[in-house]
């Protein structure tokens, strides 16, 4: 399960509350730009639009041996595939409760490439100050049990 993409800030913004895995619906070329790393998922998010999911703000560079490709649009929206229940479920959460669905990271499982995200809380900016100080700890005790 090789990871070929990860938001690092969403972890930092965001308090994961429920991990799922959908696929991604792409096109031949842009399977082969994503199997050799050429996505990024800084600032794309997820949302629902008539009753479907999808990935927003993602960024797929073009496959350059793929040859010319008339109208790519590397930032284009792409669907999650998800079960129904499992969808309308991820609904009735995001609207009652004022929660979100981050993106974490994008990965492959055997043949197919698959998207990791979260059913997320915002922090608030104590808590994002709370997290740093937190690492900070961490890292020097780390560094004195070394020595």
């Amino acid at each position: 399960m090789p990871t070929l993409a990860t938001n690092k800030r969403a972890a930092f913004d965001y308090e994961f509350l429920e991990k799922l895995e959908g696929g991604l619906k792409l096109t031949g070329p842009e399977v082969k730009s994503v199997k050799a790393g050429h996505i990024q998922l800084q600032g794309s998010f997820l949302h629902v639009y008539r009753n479907e999911l999808w990935l927003k703000g993602a960024t797929i560079s073009k496959y350059g041996p793929a040859g010319e490709q008339p109208g790519y649009d590397p930032i284009r929206e792409r669907k999650v595939l998800i079960h129904k229940r499992e969808l309308q479920r991820l609904i009735g959460k995001t609207h009652e409760n004022g929660l979100t669905l981050v993106p974490i990271t994008v990965f492959t499982k055997q043949a197919l490439i698959k998207l990791e995200f979260a059913l997320a809380k915002g922090k608030k900016q104590y808590e994002k100050r709370e997290t740093l100080k937190k690492r900070d700890v961490e890292r020097d005790i780390r560094a004195r049990m070394k020595e």
